[in-house]
Order: structure tokens, then C-alpha cells, then sequence
């Protein structure tokens, strides 16, 4: 919805088209590194990087994913420069990071947490906008000294264009509902999703927000998808 009408050329449909109904979750980025990278937190990181132009290597899921343009964005954020080793979905990418064959990732919160906590990887930061009570000793990416660094993914409901009004308001109520069932509250809790809901202008307003963000680090890093 908001990086392939940048990425792709001919797109089959327009996104911008698309009646939002609500955004379901949140799920923040972080910054993953090798159990032995020698940087132990942000500062050294960005020194250590800036020292070996060229030669840190950061995993993603492939081009124009998520964790490429985080990668970028923070590229652009910092004036370093790594090298971006492209792959085929996240488990390829997650496998040669715990192998010590890449040095970092920009992954997202569920997994990494489980990598840090099993000493199999280690988390820098998150790329949210505030701490996780369950990792208070991670800090994000702008408490850091990478101000205005947010990186996240969201699932959401969107209907076709020209759904009727009603419709769309009935759905939204719908979403909402879900949001508040016990269940699903732990059914997030557990897998480290951040429940979001809220009326479609605040679903508009994230894809507004996220396609400017991302269309300016696609831009900046001149990122193409063949």
C-alpha cells in the first residue's frame, strides 16, 4: 500500500484507491547483530561502521523489503555506508546472521527478541517510538543517538474503492470489537504485536505518514525492483 506504487512501475491496481477500514497491529524493527560483533551498543556501532566503509554487511529479506530500506534509512541517517546482502524471505537471512556469516539485520521485534534472549544474537535497539518492558535494557534508536529513527510494519483491513460508507463504518466497528476480545489481547501479547484500531481517518493518516517516510528513503537510495 504505501512502498510498491514507489517500487513498481506498472502496478495492477491503484493503492491509493483502496478504502481504509483500520489498521489491526503494529510490530517494530530493531537492530540485530551477531552474538560476536565487536560494537556492544548504537555509538560503537556507528563508529565502528564508519571505519570500515563498505564492509559491514546487513541482511533483508530481499530488495525494497522492509529491512532493506531500514537499512538505507539508516544509512542516510548516519553517513555510514554497509554492504546490503539481499535474500530470498527473512528465515535465509536470520539463519546466516546466527551463523556469523552477515553481520547485522534489521529485523522485527518477535524474532530478535528471541535470538537476544537466547544469546544467539544480540539487539542494539528498536526502531520504535518507546522502549519494551519485556527488553528494558534495549533502547530505541533515537534515546540512541539516532533521533526520528522509527521503522516499523503493520497489518491492516482495507475494502475496495467506492465501498459504501456504511459498510466501511460497520467493518470499523468490527475491527474494533476484535481489538478488545481477551483473546486476541494475548493472542498479540504473545507474539509482540502492538494492538493499533481506531476510526479509518487514523488508518489514512498511517498510510499518508509511512508513504512519505519510505517514498523519500526509496528515492534518496535510489532502491528499483526489476
Amino acid at each position: 500500500i504505501t512502498t510498491a506504487p514507489i517500487l513498481f512501475k506498472n502496478l495492477p491496481y491503484d493503492p491509493t484507491k483502496l478504502q481504509p477500514i483500520g489498521v489491526m497491529s503494529r510490530i517494530s524493527n530493531t537492530l540485530l547483530v551477531r552474538k560476536d560483533f565487536p560494537a556492544k551498543d548504537v555509538k560503537e556501532f556507528i563508529a565502528y561502521v564508519k571505519a570500515n566503509p563498505g564492509k559491514v554487511t546487513y541482511a533483508s529479506q530481499g530488495n525494497g523489503t522492509t529491512s532493506h530500506l531500514t537499512g538505507a534509512m539508516f544509512e542516510a541517517a548516519t553517513g555510514v555506508k554497509m554492504n546490503h546482502i539481499p535474500y530470498k524471505g527473512t528465515a535465509p537471512a536470520i539463519n546466516d546472521l546466527v551463523g556469523g556469516h552477515v553481520d547485522i539485520m534489521f529485523n522485527e521485534l518477535a524474532t530478535s527478541i528471541e535470538l537476544h534472549k537466547g544469546g544467539r544474537a544480540r539487539l542494539l535497539a528498536v526502531t520504535s517510538e518507546k522502549r519494551f518492558s519485556e527488553i528494558p535494557d534495549v533502547p530505541t534508536m533515537a534515546q540512541a543517538g539516532v533521533p526520528n529513527f522509527i521503522s516499523d510494519t503493520w497489518n491492516a483491513i482495507s475494502a475496495p474503492p467506492k465501498t459504501p460508507p456504511e459498510v466501511v463504518a460497520k467493518l470499523n466497528a468490527a475491527l474494533n470489537q476484535a481489538l478488545n476480545d481477551p483473546d486476541l489481547k494475548a493472542a498479540y501479547a504473545h507474539m509482540h504485536l502492538e494492538a493499533v484500531g481506531g476510526p479509518p481517518q487514523n488508518m489514512a493518516k498511517i498510510v499518508k505518514d509511512d508513504t512519505e517516510r519510505w517514498g523519500a528513503v526509496i528515492k534518496n537510495a535510489k532502491v528499483t525492483i526489476q
